[in-house]
């Protein structure tokens, strides 16, 4: 199993304004403690030793309180200096990665996927990237995955659906799957790769139950407040 983790630290917050008005989304307090920690808490449970943080706004909110360790985890620096757009901020990150393979988290969603599961799927199915699903009920807020066996065939805009497949935010990817394609230096991850290359890519699913929660509204930070610490 790989022991490199990237997580996408660079978010603004701009729904989140009441809860974050001085440091980026990942930095917005539930409880005692910042968001991103519970995700470092969460990472704690595996053989993870490296953590490479994707970020720009604001940054140094985030490297005057993680530092270069915590626990127990090595961490990098991936700065922006202008935004660079998901697919930007990921390949930036990679530059930094030691190995080909990677783990990839949003650093505003907590999804409680076991990590050593997802791989072990990643390396059975010679994957380029492979993907948590999370399935839902009754929602408009996700796009909707569909799959066929295990291998992801097409990903769908967001429209109210009674239930479905939703990508959790939480990946296996290949360093070398990346330099192969000719990408600019600003680029969405979702339309330029997960969308563009569907079925060029060898792109798979791994279905997962566990707890998940984005804090991209204020609605859903506030349920975190109240869950994600029984959640560790």
């Amino acid at each position: 199993m790989t022991d490199e983790v990237i997580i996408l630290a660079g978010g603004l917050g701009t729904r989140l304004k009441e809860a974050v008005k001085d440091v980026p989304k990942p930095m917005a307090p539930i409880g005692n403690l910042p968001f991103l920690a519970y995700l470092f808490l969460y990472l704690k449970k595996f053989p993870i030793n490296r953590v490479v943080l994707a970020v720009g706004h604001k940054h140094e909110s985030i490297s005057d309180y993680f530092r270069n360790k915590y626990q127990g985890m090595e961490i990098d620096y991936a700065i922006e200096k202008e935004p660079l757009g998901t697919g930007g901020a990921i390949v930036n990150a990679l530059k930094l990665t030691k190995n080909n393979t990677a783990f990839l988290l949003n650093g505003d969603t907590f999804f409680k996927v076991d990590l050593l599961q997802l791989f072990q799927h990643h390396q059975k199915s010679k994957a380029q990237l492979t993907l948590a699903l999370k399935p839902m009920q009754q929602f408009n807020r996700y796009g909707t995955v569909e799959t066929s066996d295990s291998r992801i065939i097409k990903f769908n805009e967001k429209k109210p659906v009674n239930k479905g497949l939703i990508n959790g935010g939480v990946y296996v990817i290949e360093k070398q799957s990346f330099e192969l394609l000719n990408l600019p230096v600003k680029f969405s991850f979702e339309k330029e790769i997960l969308e563009k290359e569907t079925l060029q890519w060898n792109m798979q699913a791994l279905i997962c139950e566990g707890y998940f929660i984005d804090i991209g509204i204020p609605d859903d930070f506030k349920k975190a407040q109240q869950e994600l610490p029984n959640q560790i």
